[in-house]
């Protein structure tokens, strides 16, 4: 694919991966980003879907929102706000229970902090700092192998179609299966980092997840029967969360679309039963229906929707924190970061702070290269 020797190579274009390349370029480092997706975003991805009729329907199906605390956090998203790239989302939370059926607004709670969502999609962050000046950005191209290179100092990089991606200065992975057996697991492959090349990092073998599945709805009507366009479940032992996306700031309003999530606990015994490899359409199904039944038998009026698909988060959230204060891992010998929310905490916030750490490393190095 490319010969010459590039700065850094960014694997993964979640919040994470995306803020550090963006960093780095704007620093003057240039940096390729790859990502085996069909676009930007990780978590933050925005699904595209077609229903029958031929309706785009789309769908913030991984985060549906960020809060920040951090000063440094927060300016960086005033930045994006001045962009037009993410907006608060004033909305009231509530809480559904479902032994009672019924809702209580937990307003007073939940306005500790700002509630931010990427416009006109969660995924407008990352896809803007994956087009700034500097990066380029190659989508569809995973990983299969990295190879230190001890000789010429550097890394080659090999994608899981066997092709050849360039040898770089410089490595961030931003996805916590790259060298753990989990990777194995999901892929059928080994991992695309061998644990010989950072023996000290074993804390990244086997990183606690926590799975959920995503269930997208589509309604003709707006459901008027229910008070919230966003609430928890308590005593569910299927739904934890219920969003509606046209609740959300430049969202299209052409049709009622809600997004649930399952709880923790539901899928991990889908999963129990199942593994890890990919969902089956039959499995997907069975969720869709499970979780829709139990939207449904909130005692509220309804009505069935005319789209409907699940989505599996197998082991995108982490259950742990593995470098709070260092908020990255860093090989300064081989130039080799990895970063994410389950570097500092798991969120987008975590995420971002994670890249941020990411590239004040590697900056200092390679501006003496």
């Amino acid at each position: 694919m490319q010969n010459t020797v590039s700065k850094v190579a960014v694997v993964g274009s979640g919040i994470s991966g995306a803020i550090c390349a963006a960093t780095l370029a704007r620093n003057g480092i240039s940096v390729t980003l790859f990502d085996s997706a069909r676009g930007p975003g990780g978590r933050m991805s925005q699904r595209r879907e077609i229903s029958q009729d031929g309706k785009e329907l789309l769908f913030d199906h991984g985060a549906p929102y960020f809060t920040v605390t951090n000063p440094d956090v927060l300016s960086v998203v005033a930045e994006w706000e001045s962009r037009g790239l993410v907006a608060e989302w004033k909305l009231n939370f509530w809480s559904f229970d479902c032994f009672s059926n019924e809702f209580f607004n937990t307003e007073n709670q939940e306005r500790q902090s700002k509630k931010y969502v990427g416009v006109p999609g969660m995924n407008s962050i990352c896809r803007a700092l994956c087009l700034e000046p500097g990066v380029e950005s190659k989508f569809n191209v995973g990983i299969g192998n990295f190879d230190w290179i001890e000789l010429e100092n550097l890394w080659s990089l090999t994608g899981s179609d066997g092709q050849n991606l360039g040898q770089f200065k410089g490595v961030v992975a931003s996805d916590k299966n790259i060298i753990s057996p989990r990777f194995t697991e999901i892929t059928g492959r080994s991992p695309p980092l061998a644990l010989s090349l950072a023996p000290e990092w074993v804390e990244l073998h086997n990183i606690p997840v926590n799975p959920c599945f995503a269930l997208m709805l589509a309604f003709t009507d707006p459901l008027s029967s229910v008070p919230a366009k966003a609430f928890s479940f308590t005593n569910s032992k299927v739904l934890s969360w219920a969003y509606c996306e046209n609740s959300k700031p430049g969202r299209s309003c052409t049709s009622e679309r809600w997004v649930l999530h399952s709880t923790m606990e539901y899928a991990k015994d889908v999963i129990a039963q199942t593994g890890l490899q990919k969902p089956s359409k039959e499995t997907l199904s069975k969720v869709g229906n499970e979780m829709l039944q139990e939207f449904l038998g909130t005692g509220l009026s309804i009505a069935q929707p005319f789209f409907k698909k699940a989505h599996r988060w197998g082991s995108a959230f982490p259950a742990a924190s593995i470098a709070e204060e260092e908020k990255c891992l860093w090989d300064e010998k081989k130039r080799l970061a990895i970063c994410g929310d389950f570097c500092v905490s798991p969120n987008v916030e975590g995420a971002i702070l994670s890249g941020l750490a990411a590239a004040s490393k590697l900056k200092g190095m390679l501006s003496n290269l």
